[in-house]
């Protein structure tokens, strides 16, 4: 699978067959700073009782933060998970549930994401918060320095 992307960005091609995001089926709807929504099935994601399972809706929640985090540090920045916390606040039995992913904070050297995952009908059955750590590149003069 060469030139696979997810959201503006190139997947490392040694890689590209195994991505977690087309295994649970989550779709990208809008990629911009200030906001990314993203959706994912029910179906294909549930635990043995056969509801949403917690960990696809944490899997959801890092997926948009780390792409606002991303986006929030432009060409040649980098983003990586610290910390993600989940409350969730219902149980989802079907349908597909959405996720919208706003900042908190977007500094030099940290982002923190409120992610809030909705079902079908509109209802909050999940709120996320993640905080990426980020290296901005930036030129200052003649001098490349990573913050």
């Amino acid at each position: 699978m060469s030139g696979t992307t997810l959201g503006p960005w190139a997947v490392t091609p040694e890689f590209s067959h195994q991505q977690l995001v087309p295994k649970l089926g989550i779709q990208l709807v809008r990629c911009e700073p200030g906001l990314v929504i993203g959706t994912m099935p029910v179906d294909g994601n549930r635990q043995p009782v056969g509801i949403m399972h917690g960990g696809a809706n944490a899997v959801l929640a890092e997926t948009l933060g780390s792409l606002a985090a991303f986006l929030h540090t432009g060409p040649g920045g980098h983003a990586v998970g610290l910390d993600l916390s989940c409350t969730h606040h219902r149980w989802v039995a079907g349908g597909t549930v959405t996720g919208e992913c706003r900042p908190l904070h977007e500094g030099r050297t940290s982002a923190t994401y409120e992610i809030v995952i909705t079902d079908s009908s509109g209802r909050r059955t999940c709120t996320a918060r993640l905080t990426c750590a980020i290296s901005v590149r930036a030129r200052s003069r003649g001098v490349l320095r990573t913050a």
